[in-house]
């Protein structure tokens, strides 16, 4: 299977929003190969509250889109598809 999508995420509140959004890449987990996680860095702080992960989906287009939908019910998260196809 090609793994040719990749979804960028933005998550605010990050202390509020981590249990869940691991719980949704945790379900969708089967369809990721790849996640990257990427702090803000806001005032020399290391653990900002936003940041950035990208993720490389192996998965049919169809389930991609589900990823993305479950991570947007997610108050303070952004999820774009991106597919290099």
């Amino acid at each position: 299977m090609k793994c040719s999508t990749l979804m960028a995420v933005r998550v605010s509140n990050r202390d509020e929003n981590a249990v869940k959004i691991q719980e949704t890449l945790t379900k969708h987990g089967c369809s990721i190969n790849m996640r990257l996680g990427l702090h803000d860095h806001e005032d020399g702080s290391v653990c900002s509250p936003c940041g950035t992960l990208i993720l490389q989906l192996c998965c049919p287009k169809e389930q991609a889109k589900l990823v993305e939908a479950d991570l947007l019910k997610i108050d303070g998260v952004r999820a774009k598809l991106i597919d290099l196809d």
